[in-house]
């Protein structure tokens, strides 16, 4: 057992760490680990069902994850896209699946096709999580309206879990159904319960007079332990009730403590499920499955993006959310794999080689995801070039007037409402350039001039009156600053280009050609150094002088034209 286990997650960290090289997911790297744990290389058997037993520990523990991160507020947020779209998407990627699944000849019935469709239709919030992170793009609207999307996914998953073992048992549906709406009522209503007058109060004590280690594991405890009560006293699945018992965690006071202290054990345990997967694939079930696995993988990489695109689209929503989303849902993943193995092994609804093909096709659109999300920017960038302008879009921007400045603000996040509310208060003309179209929206009723669309593109700045203002500010650290102050400079040239960033690095940079830019690091180096300087009893006039030639230094300004003020 140990050498099996010491062979899987060492393959498994070196190969995640070339995968993270390469700039693919780590997933990526523990699928082909268990590939290649799986050959007779080893000079000694590797046991793959040892493999399996403790992935089903990271199963239990990833939908306890799921769980505490678990939060209707985040859904609620972005509920007018999120929902219908990942409703409707959901429906329309299991129907697309289980007809290719069909065509590309599979076997097993429309049964068969339809739990294909649903295990194809499922992204992986990994992958989907790290894809928006590299591309800066996690913390932005469309970012969070994929998370809220995944969500969704991730409820229907989780219902998906629960009915197998009642679809697929011994029992007659009708009756089977009614029993087990029956025991999860009664689970969910015990599992509430207990969060409210026991776990809490295990928890709080624990915190106060144990150490680390004991809190730790009294949060696994609570998870293994409430999976193990639903399975076998409610004959639900465990990831249900690991799902739940994250919820009731999550809702505490100590979820952040759980977060950190218990779930490095997740994503141990995690690892190995993926590379039991990886054991379990055959390279030889592609070639000779071959249609159904190119089927598959054009699905997921071409149908799934652009049918998601479509929807947004119809929801009336900007193209850079559909090509950000849709994108972003462009791969397959954990929950695709825990509902094939489930479907395939334990109730065999689902013929072997298609989950096999399931693993294969979820490689590739992993490895290619992340790989070809890097130039969603620049479709967005093509789409809204050639996108027509409102025809209103312009009434809402009032002509520049002779006696006012006027400056245009590119994003309304919380510096670009501070910029705004203090601009204004001094008689500025502001125009505020925002991305949201809710925002947008917003703004109008306020009475404050807003036009939705790319700061990038010059037809959108000459509708702000680029041309007139002395100032254009990028209030937005992943915004792209180098390009908005090209284009403003190119119909402006006297324009004053001033934006935020958070590294230094990037600051470096973009200080080329004149603008004034603003450091993340810096200013927060600075503001702390200033304090302490204050506290160990400097004046203010030797504070300021140090700030200014710091900023000197950093500008590549020589010290000795420096000026205080």
């Amino acid at each position: 057992m140990i050498f099996t286990l010491v062979i899987g997650l060492a393959l498994a960290f070196v190969l995640g760490m070339v995968a993270q090289k390469l700039h693919l997911s780590p997933l990526v790297g523990y699928l082909v680990a268990g590939m290649l744990a799986a050959q007779d290389w080893w000079g000694h058997p590797v046991d793959h069902h040892v493999v399996e037993e403790f992935s089903h520990i990271g199963v239990v523990l990833l939908l306890f994850g799921v769980g505490l991160h678990f939060h209707f507020k985040d859904l609620l947020a972005v509920r007018k896209v999120a929902v219908p779209g990942a409703v409707t998407c959901s429906l329309l990627w299991t129907g697309i699946g289980g007809l290719v699944y069909y065509l590309c000849g599979g076997s097993g019935g429309w049964v068969a096709a339809a739990i294909f469709g649903m295990c194809v239709c499922v992204s992986s919030t990994v992958v989907l999580t790290r894809v928006l992170e590299d591309n800066k793009m996690l913390q932005t609207p469309a970012g969070h309206t994929a998370l809220g999307w995944l969500v969704v996914e991730d409820l229907f998953t989780i219902i998906l879990l629960v009915l197998m073992p009642v679809m697929f048992g011994d029992d007659a549906l009708l009756p089977a159904l009614g029993g087990m709406a029956v025991k999860l009522t009664l689970l969910v209503l015990i599992v509430a319960f207990l969060g409210k007058r026991i776990i809490t109060r295990v928890l709080t004590y624990v915190a106060r007079n144990g150490s680390d280690e004991l809190f730790t594991l009294g949060v696994l405890v609570i998870a293994l332990g409430i999976a193990v009560l639903s399975s076998y006293v409610f004959n639900a699945s465990m990831e249900f009730g690991a799902f739940l018992s994250g919820m009731v965690v999550g809702q505490s006071k100590f979820a952040s403590r759980a977060a950190s202290d218990a779930l490095p054990m997740r994503d141990a345990f995690a690892v190995l499920f993926f590379v039991s997967v990886g054991m379990g694939f055959q390279m030889s079930g592609l070639v000779d499955y071959w249609p159904l696995a190119l089927g598959t993988t054009a699905y997921v990489l071409l149908i799934k993006p652009v049918t998601g695109y479509i929807v947004i689209r119809l929801l009336r929503r900007p193209p850079r959310l559909g090509v950000v989303v849709g994108g972003a849902l462009a791969q397959i993943g954990e929950f695709s794999f825990i509902l094939a193995t489930l479907a395939a092994s334990t109730y065999g609804v689902l013929p072997l080689y298609a989950a096999n093909v399931i693993t294969g096709a979820a490689i590739i659109s992993i490895t290619l995801n992340a790989a070809l999300f890097r130039y969603v920017p620049k479709l967005i960038h093509l789409l809204e070039k050639n996108a027509p302008v409102p025809a209103d879009a312009a009434a809402h921007v009032p002509e520049p007037s002779e006696d006012k400045h006027r400056v245009i603000v590119v994003g309304y996040g919380p510096s670009g409402q501070i910029m705004t509310a203090l601009l204004r208060k001094y008689d500025v003309e502001v125009v505020v350039l925002e991305m949201n179209i809710d925002t947008v929206s917003r703004l109008h009723k306020e009475g404050i001039p807003a036009l939705h669309g790319d700061a990038r593109l010059r037809h959108i700045l000459k509708l702000a009156g680029v041309e007139h203002a002395q100032a254009i500010m990028v209030t937005a650290a992943a915004a792209p600053a180098k390009e908005i102050a090209a284009a403003a400079r190119s119909l402006n040239k006297g324009i004053n280009v001033m934006a935020y960033t958070t590294y230094m690095s990037q600051a470096q940079e973009l200080r080329i050609g004149g603008n004034s830019v603003f450091s993340g690091e810096e200013e927060v180096a600075l503001s702390m150094s200033s304090a302490l300087l204050r506290k160990l009893g400097a004046t203010d006039e030797q504070v300021n002088r140090e700030r200014i030639a710091t900023r000197r230094s950093l500008a590549g300004l020589p010290p000795e034209e420096m000026e205080i003020s």
